[in-house]
């Protein structure tokens, strides 16, 4: 009888153990991860600023590139969000800049970043917020 309880057992635990581990692998596939948000800014910024100053003509068309580029390798991460993606660009003359935001949402599944970029002219700041479909 003892020998068929300890199989029980460790079936039993083997068995919801990895039921577990999975529901944990999933959750992780599935989770907005910042590190890697912020790495799709940065690059959507840096590709479409790179070497470029500041030209007030020109700064439309660079928020809709860094927009759409973020927009478009956050969605390629085929994970089950919504994205809202916003860009500022700011000469720079010395003159400040407050932001701020706010969400009202679920924090174990939604989350959002920022991050800012600079050269010698301006300033780029973009932020994506992501909520769990």
């Amino acid at each position: 009888k003892q020998w068929y309880q300890r199989r029980v057992l460790f079936f039993f635990f083997f068995f919801f153990g990895r039921i577990m581990m999975d529901d944990i692998q999933t959750s992780e596939e599935v989770a907005f991860v910042v590190e890697d948000v912020t790495n799709i800014i940065k690059e959507s910024i840096e590709v479409t600023l790179q070497q470029a100053s500041y030209h007030h003509s020109k700064v439309g068309q660079w928020t809709s590139n860094v927009v759409e580029q973020c927009l478009r390798r956050l969605t390629g991460l085929n994970k089950p969000f919504k994205y809202i993606v916003s860009c500022i660009i700011m000469q720079k003359t010395g003159a400040g800049l407050h932001t701020a935001s706010s969400c009202y949402w679920d924090n174990a599944s939604d989350g959002s970043c920022s991050y800012r970029w600079e050269n010698k002219t301006m300033y780029c700041i973009t932020s994506v917020f992501g909520c769990m479909i």
